[in-house]
């Protein structure tokens, strides 16, 4: 297995040389001075903010525990008393963050992300095919994170110091790997050992038909649980027995950060918890999201199939923070690759960038419990990700039926 991803690495970074070596050089100049710009606004504007970057500091606190080898769920850090809420697996991954003083590993943390965004960008276009044209791929990476670094689930995750683009770049890199690559799938289950939710990435296996990747990937997530019981086997027991089913511990349901149906359901409804009115739908688009998935990918639409079941696990999560939602970046790509010379497709990838953009639910965000009692026509600016994943799915159902009565014919 380190053989076979040692080669691929291999082979994408040879490839990336070719391309940066093909460039045409006055495009890149510019890019590259537009990168330039970009990261250095978003530098000055933490300095000015001093950003605190409160899930990086829960992440050392969580290392520190690990290392102490209890205390994990009794933790409570920063001002907002934020818990740990990982599984003890994510824990011991962070220890080494604990080794750091703060500012440091903002720094590190920040800088960390910014590549992995690249490399997001990089999986993106490589998984869509586009830019057809291979020698402008450095050249798109650059204007992507220049342009990416300012969407919101991004400016989020590197506010917050969050984990979003690297459990993305495993799950991406995993899935484009050609399907009797060695070890496919196992990129899956450590992202769900350290998130849970990119586990229905492994049911996505499972359904398309992949049945080895997806044992692979269970595999691997069995192995991060057995990891985490062996290092903190009390904290283990605690988390899957206790700890994964309690959503209150993570944050309250129904407020403007909240991008999931649940969040959406309970803000519509006005109330703190629908219950049954959320649980309902969930179920609803949880099943039609992953058979659109997997038809998709049955289809020969694997970019489709792939971001269905990305915009599925988004919606159907109890809760998904905006910053969740990285997974608009390779989601822009393939709208944009879509996109050429048809008029009514450029003019849906325009409003999705700036849906992702415009930071809606925070223009009608309000304090207190009455974000809870937001008039109909500011629902839809509050939950601008989940209407957007809605369409999409819907969007991919069309492409799907077409592409599916157009094979019949054939």
């Amino acid at each position: 297995m380190t053989t076979a991803v040692r080669g691929g690495t291999d082979r994408d970074t040879s490839t990336l040389r070719a391309a940066l070596a093909a460039a045409p050089r006055r495009p890149l100049i510019l890019a590259t001075a537009l990168l330039a710009l970009s990261l250095t606004a978003y530098a000055a504007l933490c300095l000015a903010m001093r950003f605190e970057m409160a899930d990086a500091v829960v992440y050392r606190a969580e290392g520190a525990a690990a290392a102490a080898g209890h205390g994990l769920y009794e933790l409570r850090v920063t001002e907002w008393n934020l818990p740990a809420t990982y599984p003890p697996f994510a824990a011991i991954l962070f220890i080494p963050t604990s080794w750091l003083p703060m500012d440091v590993l903002r720094l590190a943390v920040t800088e960390v992300n910014v590549v992995l965004l690249a490399v997001f960008a990089h999986l993106s276009f490589r998984f869509t095919g586009w830019p057809r044209r291979t020698e402008l791929r450095p050249v798109a990476i650059m204007i992507a994170v220049a342009a990416g670094i300012w969407v919101e689930p991004v400016f989020q995750t590197l506010v917050f110091g969050q984990v979003n683009i690297a459990l993305a770049c495993l799950v991406l890199w995993d899935l484009s790997r050609p399907d009797g690559a060695r070890g496919k799938g196992i990129a899956i289950g450590i992202a769900a050992g350290i998130k849970l939710t990119p586990g229905l990435f492994t049911v996505y296996l499972l359904l398309s038909g992949r049945i080895r990747a997806a044992a692979v990937s269970a595999a691997a997530f069995a192995g991060t649980v057995l990891v985490g019981w062996l290092v903190l086997p009390t904290a283990t027991v605690q988390y899957f027995t206790r700890m994964m089913f309690d959503t209150a511990r993570v944050g309250k349901t129904w407020i403007v950060d909240n991008q999931s149906l649940q969040g959406t359901v309970d803000r519509f409804l006005h109330t703190p918890s629908a219950g049954l009115w959320w649980m309902v739908p969930a179920a609803l688009v949880g099943a039609a999201g992953l058979a659109v998935a997997v038809f998709a990918s049955r289809r020969g639409l694997e970019a489709w199939g792939v971001l269905s079941a990305a915009v599925t696990a988004l919606l159907i999560s109890p809760i998904s923070w905006s910053h969740h939602w990285v997974w608009c970046v390779p989601l822009i790509t393939l709208l944009a690759a879509e996109a050429r010379r048809i008029p009514w497709r450029r003019a849906a990838l325009a409003a999705v960038i700036v849906g992702f953009t415009a930071r809606t639910m925070w223009i009608v965000h309000e304090n207190g419990d009455l974000t809870l009692h937001l008039p109909w026509w500011r629902q839809v600016l509050a939950s601008p990700y989940p209407l957007m994943g809605l369409a999409f799915l819907a969007v991919t159902a069309v492409r799907v039926r077409r592409r599916t009565l157009r094979l019949r014919g054939a």
